[in-house]
């Protein structure tokens, strides 16, 4: 009898695009796959962010309880730190989407997001959902619950603040409303075009006792989920450190928990369970008449299955398939999860990969085709297509490499490749994409069909092209492949600034380009300002493939309005060209996630405004990633990074101001060896201003920092448009060189400032105080003491964000700051 095996997108087969190494089943894998299509019932989890997630708990419902089981986030945790690098917002959230998905590939849950964008830590719901509006996430939820059609619904916090995050308090508000939205045909009725409504049974709330709270009680339902799971050959602790520690960039690792370890809930909505999660809900067909055939065959399977032989239950699998596809119970996602058992235990290696990472459109593109049957399957008729070309093996030696390398065209008019979600420009407090695009963490856009036939079945399915390539020390990996524009056009420095008070200063201005075809021809170069053109260059230009020519243009800074911004970018245009050039491609490249790559108009803001500065020569000790330094250099700082080695007193004496990065103390411990040097520094005429640190878990501060004592609180100032108050108008911090104004505080971005101080020393000077609606005012943002000849600055004014966004007013502030009029 012939069957159709068919699937959209079957990541489950083949290579994973979200590791960077090859997937593979074991028989073991192979048999807990086999256990799971005994268990009919499906769970959602819901919190805010990447890393809220209980990973314990999600390993042991998809692998101990085996039911489908979901996550979803409602950000991607834009607007979190980063202990690895210096990306924030968008970039961030990138990675952390990665680092999400890695996590899931270990724990087996599934990944879904909502449109909402992290703007931040914010202190109450109202704030979130103002920013996110509420009812657009609100849809994005009831949206994902209708598609995934879950029994329970747990969330991470609770409704009533105690999860000490807007964001979080906010997730479990959405998770109630959509609980019942979900269900009524009213609520969001353009979804039902693709979904029907779907009323959950149960919402839980997954009770917690970390930091200084304890919302736990015995008398609350429990559930062991430290057990140990001997077919995977690890318990569900071991499994959630390993899922838990691949968010690196949120400095997550954590050691394995072995034994016992219990899970609290309470119930929200609908009957409270006694003795498990699905209490009197009905998720089994156990009792449908046609159910028991099913059943029959899938315990068969397990009894017969070997596990040094996992081919040997395919055909009973097709068998399987083929009943299943006539019973309305068995779901879609459920006879993906046979097709995929029959493709594991056949032991079928299939993949189409590229030869090179970046393809250009409107170019060739190699591919190189695979098919390998492992087992002693009768397997043949394999048939591949992708990009426009298709490939036969008719016959299929076992265990012999198919292998066919093509060139194809990629048309002129094909998109780039792009993330779904940054096609569109993003709004405030959200992404922008269509309705059956929401709730993905990624969609692909490159790739292959296969079609085959095993045991005169014939088996379909579609999967992502990757690039695979062998690195001499990690070995055969793979990457995200990508379909890149004919020409990228980047510019050089990002920032520029211009001072209303000096005369005829001239930068230049860098544009590379790179022609990703091969060019001889006509070509014009502009420069776009604001919505202006300059032509800097119009005649024949030849170029190789991926070569660059550099056009500098010179900016002369009495041509600039004072108190004025202009953004500057780049236009190509050639008659090989399917439309005018703009863009660049930014690459993100970590060893723990795959490349990210996303298309972009890379521009430079030139800031002309009254800033002053006092002193030439800064020393920055970099912390965990902030762009601070290259903001010095456009203040016409020459700027040292320093080291360990470079702490001593006969270098130190060359700087006007030594800086310490954002979280420095956090992460270098060798700080703690140079406290002399450094308050030596200061106390011979130095200026140290050191930036926000943490006090947390993450990286509690250690190291003495500071002259005189002051702790570090984990206060903070979340609304950035927070009226500030000056304390001490007439302190130099507020007039020297710059006259500090409130206006300087208008147009700061996400917050005012974070990690403040507290418990200060009388030496220090509090100079401002600012608060957040409804709370009272803080006044350790910003503390300075004078010691000796020189002065300590601590701040956790959030300047590592506001300078690279070139907020004039934070330029101004900070210059004052690091000013050093040196006697």
């Amino acid at each position: 009898m012939k069957v159709i095996f068919s699937c959209l997108l079957f990541i489950f087969f083949g290579t994973s695009i979200n590791a960077q190494t090859s997937s593979k089943n074991t028989a073991a894998d192979i048999y807990q796959q086999i256990k799971k299509l005994e268990v009919f019932g499906s769970v959602l989890y819901v919190a805010a962010h990447p890393d809220d997630e209980n990973t314990r708990l999600l390993g042991y419902l998809a692998n101990e309880k085996k039911v489908r089981t979901g996550y979803l986030s409602l950000t991607r945790g834009d607007g979190g730190q980063n202990l690895i690098g210096d990306e924030q917002g968008i970039d961030l959230g990138l990675i952390r989407t990665q680092e999400l998905l890695s996590a899931r590939s270990i724990d087996g849950a599934e990944q879904f997001f909502t449109r909402a964008y992290d703007f931040g830590f914010c202190k109450n719901p109202e704030e979130a959902m103002k920013i996110w509006e509420h009812d657009k996430v609100l849809a994005d939820v009831v949206w994902v619950i209708r598609k995934f059609r879950p029994d329970v619904i747990i969330t991470r916090f609770p409704t009533t603040g105690e999860g000490g995050h807007g964001h979080h308090t906010a997730s479990a508000i959405l998770a109630g409303e959509a609980f019942d939205a979900a269900a009524n045909p009213a609520m969001f009725p353009e979804q039902l075009k693709y979904v029907q409504v779907w009323q959950a049974k149960r919402l839980l709330w997954n009770t917690f006792n970390f930091g200084n709270t304890n919302t736990t009680k015995e008398d609350q339902f429990k559930i062991d989920c430290g057990l140990y799971n001997p077919i995977i050959g690890k318990s569900y602790g071991e499994m959630a450190a390993e899922s838990r520690s691949r968010h690196k960039s949120q400095g997550f690792g954590v050691p394995a928990q072995r034994g016992k370890a219990i899970e609290y809930f309470t119930t929200i909505k609908g009957d409270k369970p006694v003795y498990d999660l699905m209490d009197g809900i009905d998720v089994s067909p156990f009792n449908k008449p046609e159910a028991s055939d099913y059943f029959a065959m899938v315990s068969n399977i397990l009894q017969s299955y070997k596990i040094e032989n996992p081919s040997a239950s395919v055909k009973s699998l097709i068998d399987l398939y083929n009943k299943a596809a006539t019973l309305a119970f068995v779901t879609p996602q459920r006879k993906m999860l046979i097709q995929q058992i029959i493709k594991n235990c056949a032991g079928i290696y299939a993949e189409v990969t590229a030869v090179n990472q970046l393809n250009t459109i409107g170019d060739s593109m190699k591919l190189r085709f695979n098919f390998i049957n492992r087992s002693v399957t009768n397997v043949n008729n394999i048939t591949i297509s992708c990009m426009g070309s298709t490939v036969n093996f008719k016959e299929v030696v076992s265990n012999e490499n198919n292998e066919i390398i093509k060139t194809v065209f990629v048309p002129a008019d094909t998109k780039v490749t792009q993330p779904y979600f940054l096609v569109s420009p993003k709004k405030l407090g959200s992404y922008v994409a269509d309705l059956t695009e929401v709730g993905s963490p990624e969609i692909f856009t490159t790739t292959a069909s296969f079609s085959i036939k095993i045991d005169d079945n014939t088996f379909e399915f579609t999967q992502p092209v990757s690039y695979k390539y062998t690195d001499p020390v990690k070995g055969e990996l793979y990457e995200p492949v990508q379909l890149v524009a004919p020409a990228f056009i980047n510019v050089s420095p990002q920032l520029m600034i211009f001072s209303n008070n000096k005369k005829s200063e001239q930068k230049p201005l860098k544009f590379e380009v790179q022609s990703n075809i091969a060019l001889n021809e006509k070509v014009q170069f502009l420069a776009r300002f604001n919505n202006e053109q300059k032509l800097l260059f119009d005649s024949v230009l030849t170029l190789k493939k991926n070569e660059q020519r550099t056009f500098i243009y010179t900016i002369n800074g009495n041509e600039l309005p004072n108190n004025s911004t202009t953004t500057i970018g780049g236009e190509m245009v050639a008659a090989s060209f399917y439309e005018h050039q703009y863009g660049s491609l930014h690459k993100i490249s970590y060893d723990h996630i795959p490349d990210i790559f996303y298309n972009y108009q890379d521009k430079v803001k030139v800031l002309k405004m009254d800033l002053k500065t006092e002193g030439t020569k800064a020393g920055y000790i970099v912390g965990a990633g902030d762009k601070v330094p290259q903001a010095l250099e456009q203040m016409g700082y020459t700027v040292t990074i320093l080291t360990e080695k470079d702490i001593n007193p006969n270098n130190l004496k060359q700087f006007d101001v030594v800086i310490t990065g954002v979280r420095a103390y956090n992460i270098h411990t060798w700080l703690s060896n140079v406290y002399p040097v450094l308050m030596d520094y200061v106390k011979t005429g130095g200026v140290l201003l050191t930036q926000y640190n943490t006090n947390n878990s993450i990286g509690p501060v250690k190291a003495n920092i500071s002259p005189f004592p002051f702790t570090i609180s984990r206060n903070r100032i979340t609304d950035e448009t927070a009226a500030v108050n000056f304390l001490i108008p007439d302190h130099p911090a507020l007039n020297f060189p710059n006259k500090i104004v409130a206006s300087d505080f208008d147009g700061w971005i996400q917050e005012r400032s974070i990690y403040n101080a507290e418990n200060v020393d009388p030496a220090y000077k509090k100079i401002i105080s600012m608060k957040d609606p409804g709370e009272q005012n803080q006044d350790g943002s910003l503390i300075i003491a004078d010691y000796g000849k020189g002065r300590f600055v601590y701040t956790g004014l959030v300047f590592f964000r506001e300078l690279p966004a070139g907020v004039p007013g934070a330029y101004r502030l900070f210059a004052n700051l690091i000013a050093n009029k040196k006697k």
